[in-house]
């Protein structure tokens, strides 16, 4: 009876571990984030927030849309709100219709149109390199960023898969860099993918040789590659935050003169498919660097990439 017991319990230990490592890390803190929000919007107006009613959800996502969020937030926090009460084990109706129609109103009212944070381009990261170059640091902190934004810009990187990049992870070959990807947000699965990197001509814009002067004056050969400084530029063994990369790339557009404002992590990669579909790359090349799992986003970046090549006013003779 007793073995019994003590299978349950492992049993059930091991299935809870299955259900917290079903989403990614980033993931469940993100739901639990919105939820803090939700509840902070419960508390303040005598609502219960778990389990709570589609009526409530649905004056909260009212709420938010007083305060010009946007319509990805709203959907974002639903389901949010929705995993967190499944995780708990109750039962949330989010098609219920009180929810639904309040979503198509709030849509109707203000449009569904994202901005998305402005794409780094080909004359942007040149401006990028060069303030590198003017910085007063030392040369191996410049070296480490320079490398960053070549390698985040070449590959189309999500910034949590460029600082995940481990030493292991590195191929070398006659052809330029291949870069194995463990697992990124569109493979919670961890079933991964490789990465090529060709030699550019120009090695001062080159994410290949960069990467290895990058590794050969840190004298890295294991671990993560892209890491902290301490004081006095001593080179450490603990990796860089996901922000850590908004940082630095935030402070070399300033450097540069350009309003940072609008950029963001996320502009290394936007500023790949872009630039690469102006340059006339299909989708299915740039989604096998970038890794999308579905087309949309990419023609979105055709699209926008293509905006004055197609246009019909290059018709009209003036």
């Amino acid at each position: 009876m007793n073995e019994l017991v003590t299978d349950l319990k492992s049993l059930h230990e091991e299935t809870l571990n299955n259900l917290k490592s079903s989403k990614a890390n980033n993931t469940i803190r993100a739901y639990k984030s919105d939820f803090k929000d939700f509840g902070a919007f419960c508390a303040k107006h005598g609502f219960k927030s778990l389990p709570t009613e589609p009526k409530i959800v649905a004056l909260y996502l009212t709420y938010l849309s007083k305060k010009e969020a946007k319509m990805s937030t709203l959907r974002r926090r639903l389901v949010s709100i929705s995993m967190i009460h499944k995780h708990k084990g109750y039962y949330l109706d989010t098609k219920h219709p009180v929810i639904i129609e309040n979503l198509m109103g709030i849509k109707r009212t203000k449009g569904s149109i994202q901005r998305g944070k402005k794409p780094i381009l080909i004359n942007h990261l040149k401006a990028l390199i060069k303030a590198i170059h003017q910085d007063k640091i030392e040369e191996i902190k410049k070296l480490r960023d320079k490398t960053i934004m070549l390698i985040g810009f070449g590959g189309g990187f999500r910034r949590t898969e460029l600082i995940s990049i481990d030493y292991e992870d590195l191929e070398f070959v006659p052809e330029g860099l291949k870069i194995t990807v463990r697992r990124s947000k569109t493979d919670q699965f961890g079933e991964g993918m490789v990465k090529g990197l060709p030699y550019f001509s120009n090695k001062d814009y080159c994410p290949v040789s960069n990467m290895k002067e990058w590794l050969k004056l840190s004298k890295i050969k294991e671990g993560p590659i892209f890491r902290r400084f301490a004081k006095g530029g001593i080179l450490t063994s603990h990796r860089l935050t996901d922000q850590s990369v908004v940082l630095i790339i935030k402070k070399y557009l300033n450097i540069a003169g350009i309003d940072n404002k609008n950029y963001s992590g996320h502009s290394l990669r936007s500023g790949f498919a872009t630039v690469s579909a102006e340059s006339g790359a299909d989708e299915r090349s740039i989604m096998a660097m970038t890794g999308h799992k579905t087309t949309q986003m990419v023609r979105r970046y055709i699209k926008e990439a293509n905006i004055f090549k197609n246009n019909a006013l290059n018709k009209i003779k003036l």
